[in-house]
């Protein structure tokens, strides 16, 4: 799994590059040969559309933006089929929005074809639909876009392909040093970084890919942030090859369904317990129940994702709410015999122990 980014594809002149995108599908055709399935995220709609409507740089409002990936959608990707075709491969152009990963239906209709294609021996060419999603329904940026595929993929690796070498630290001498091999168990954010500017060509920066690689690392995908102008980048990583910054995962996958909880579907509310309802969740993994509620937030219905923090509003984890939020305020701190005895008819189990993941850390 790969993803390049638009600093890397789209030269400062707002064109394309053709050399690398060239370099990128040798790269992929040469992985294929090697047994390997791969996919790859490609930002650069946006990028690639924008000086052909006639604007000088890239624009900020979102119809522009939306007008621009729907020319630059169809160059861009011209290219891939002019590269792959060099290979005798058939890239498939895939455009996604986040609501296509938060319904659970949509999120498995999506890895189904993906798996289909990489059956018949297509490589996937993923993109953002950003014709059709708004500001409030993204990703934020390809890095996670790449991260939610690697997920739902089950994909072994995640190599974000970028115009740095990788992430840099600051040393004890105040000059800045490439981060290599970080070891396993280490959390992505708890890196000390120097600062880096970015290109302005694209949404991504260093935070974005941060926030893939933990994301991706903790479900069990091993996550490489390297340089684009590196010609056989992705083969040295399934090689094992260390280039980059990598980020190996230091614990099992967890199953399918929990793994599209705890990364694809969005919180729309949150539900504060008490420190009974905290040690059960976590150390006997029971359900939750309405006693152990003190507090409710967000206009939810049963059936939405909430995030469930202690008393001191520390995450708890994250699960799928039984309950509307009207029901959920009249049951709150409520013993089940109660519930039953006043006749509200009202489930007193919120959160069902099997749709509920800890907060990571």
């Amino acid at each position: 799994m790969a993803k390049l980014g638009s600093s890397t594809l789209v030269g400062r002149d707002g064109n394309v590059r053709p050399d690398v995108i060239a370099q990128r599908v040798d790269d992929l055709a040469r992985v294929m040969r090697l047994g390997h399935q791969p996919v790859l995220v490609s930002s650069g709609a946006i990028a690639c559309g924008y000086r052909p409507l006639g604007f000088r740089e890239r624009p900020t409002s979102l119809p522009d933006l939306q007008a621009a990936s729907a020319v630059g959608q169809g160059v861009l990707y011209r290219h891939y089929q002019e590269a792959f075709g060099r290979h005798d491969v058939t890239p498939a152009q895939v455009l996604l929005t986040s609501a296509d990963v938060a319904g659970r239906t949509t999120y498995l209709n999506a890895r189904n074809t993906l798996h289909r294609l990489i059956d018949l021996g297509a490589v996937p060419v993923i993109n953002e639909n950003d014709t059709t999603a708004t500001d409030e329904l993204t990703f934020g940026d390809n890095d996670v876009l790449a991260a939610q595929v690697a997920i739902l993929l089950g994909a072994t690796w995640l190599v974000l392909l970028t115009d740095r070498d990788g992430l840099y630290g600051v040393g004890a001498d105040g000059e800045t040093h490439l981060i290599g091999d970080v070891p396993p168990g280490r959390s992505p954010r708890s890196l000390s970084l120097a600062p880096l500017g970015g290109s302005g060509l694209g949404r991504g920066g260093i935070a974005s890919k941060i926030d893939a690689a933990a994301m991706a690392v903790a479900a069990g995908v091993t996550t490489v942030i390297a340089s684009g102008a590196r010609a056989d980048a992705v083969t040295a990583v399934t090689r094992g090859r260390v280039i980059g910054t990598r980020f190996r995962s230091s614990g099992p996958r967890e199953p399918a369904f929990k793994l599209w909880l705890r990364n694809a579907k969005p919180s729309l509310g949150r539900v504060t317990v008490d420190d009974g309802a905290v040690k059960a969740l976590r150390a006997r993994g029971t359900s939750l129940l309405a006693v152990g509620v003190t507090g409710v937030d967000g206009d939810f219905l049963a059936g939405d994702a909430v995030d469930v923090v202690d008393a001191g509003g520390a995450a708890v984890g994250k699960g799928i709410v039984a309950l509307d939020h009207d029901d959920l305020v009249t049951v709150a701190g409520l013993r089940s015999r109660v519930i039953t005895e006043r006749g509200l008819g009202i489930s007193p189990e919120v959160i069902h122990r099997d749709q509920f993941v800890l907060a990571n850390g």
